[in-house]
């Protein structure tokens, strides 16, 4: 399992620069079934306007010197509530398994 000061650490940093309305952990760190291998998930729950790749590019950046192996998929709240329910999609697991890290109020 990934330290939990590190895990707070790349929260704060893409709460504070991309404000999100969520930031979900899912997949294996989420399950409590990760190993050394495994790297960290983070849905982040986002309204933008660009290109997907680049905001995923630039919040990857954010989060270099962590030490952090991840993986950061985007979606935005409309895509989130449409697909939270359709196998296949990357909403799913993050609904039905994942733990929200983060939620703007």
């Amino acid at each position: 399992m990934i330290k939990q000061q590190i895990l707070d650490e790349a929260v704060q940093r893409l709460a504070e620069i991309f404000c999100p309305e969520k930031i979900i952990l899912f997949g294996s760190q989420a399950r409590g079934t990760a190993d050394d291998r495994s790297d960290v998930d983070f849905l982040v729950i986002t309204a933008f306007t660009g290109k997907r790749r680049t905001l995923m590019l630039e919040m990857d950046r954010a989060l270099r010197g962590l030490g952090l192996a991840r993986d950061i998929m985007v979606i935005t709240p409309e895509e989130f509530e449409r697909d939270r329910e359709i196998p296949g999609t990357i909403a799913r697991p993050a609904s039905r398994e994942g733990k929200v890290l983060y939620e703007r109020h």
